[in-house]
């Protein structure tokens, strides 16, 4: 197992480093006037060279891309472009209210997909089953905005159940912060109930279909038995890799939703620092967002291998 977490974490890293370096490479490429883009279009041009020049953008490529993987190793990105204040404080007050948001989408998400999946698996061809694939197949082709304004409309502004912007008061208790976040949790919640449900019903299906099931089933143990003893160990294995791919995406890939409710998460901040060339906390966020898909798949990675010991074995070959 520690050579298994090794391996893993090595190539982690890696993929850490290469996502650092295209990101540098993007932003560098695109052909942009980051003084000018801060300044505006009056500035005189001595202003903007000379603003330039103290942010370091006219230093040459290779000395710019060694301060780069520095700010990677010590997750210090430097002063913002547009604020001038420190990029990592408010990447990270940022990333904690996405952590919350999706905290709530994966509670309401991923108990209600997998029971569903399991059930759905033993029922196999039948109408609940066939009810449950549609609705899955339905809810996971629908994007997430379209599911957050149609709650908007009808939730927040037709029945007025749930306040339509999700950003709770200061100092809101945990009641009434679940309260702003339950519309925008439950948009998320929707689609990624497909995606979760649907794998836990093929992997139930393929482990009951299995020769130990099988060998269980005639000993006598009763369906919950098998179910409790054999089958959900091995079979939420593929369960486990997509959540821990979702909960990656759950951080960067919300934009839609977070524009919705007016949410201030990762999705804003990108979106915010992308549209005015904040090239440090564009970087800053891409990196920090690439460390959540890293630890949350190599998390899932330790699940899976110790769910199934072939897993290891195999990765020892």
């Amino acid at each position: 197992m520690a050579r298994f977490f090794v391996r893993r974490l090595a190539l982690s890293l890696v993929t850490l480093w290469l996502l650092a370096t295209i990101v540098f490479v993007i932003a560098n490429v695109l052909p942009t006037d980051i003084g000018r883009t801060i300044l505006g279009p009056f500035a005189s041009q001595q202003t903007v060279d000379a603003l330039n020049e103290r942010l370091g953008t006219n230093d040459p490529i290779l000395v710019q891309y060694a301060r780069s993987m520095r700010n990677l190793v010590t997750l210090d990105f430097g002063d913002s472009f547009q604020s001038g204040a420190p990029v990592m404080p408010t990447l990270l007050a940022a990333m904690g209210r996405s952590a919350q948001l999706a905290a709530l989408a994966l509670l309401l998400t991923i108990p209600i997909s997998i029971v569903a999946g399991v059930y759905a698996a033993r029922r196999r061809d039948r109408p609940s089953d066939r009810a449950i694939v549609l609705f899955g197949v339905t809810s996971s082709s629908i994007p997430e905005f379209v599911t957050a304004t149609f709650l908007v409309v009808v939730v927040g502004v037709g029945l007025g159940w749930l306040p339509v912007l999700a950003n709770p008061p200061p100092g809101a208790g945990l009641i009434t912060t679940v309260k702003y976040l339950l519309m925008p949790a439950t948009a998320m919640a929707v689609v990624y109930f497909g995606y979760i449900a649907r794998m836990a019903r093929a992997g139930t299906i393929e482990v009951l279909q299995s020769d130990y099931v099988r060998t269980a089933t005639m000993k006598g143990l009763s369906t919950n038995q098998v179910i409790r003893r054999h089958v959900l160990r091995n079979s939420l294995v593929p369960t486990v890799a997509v959540i821990g791919v979702q909960i990656g995406y759950l951080f960067g890939g919300i934009i839609g939703v977070e524009k919705i409710f007016n949410y201030n998460g990762m999705g804003q901040l990108m979106l915010f620092a992308a549209q005015r060339k904040d090239i440090p906390m564009l970087t800053a966020g891409a990196v920090v967002i690439g460390i959540v898909y890293m630890v949350a798949t190599l998390i899932a990675d330790l699940i899976i291998a110790w769910m199934n010991p072939r897993v290891r074995l195999d990765e020892g070959r």
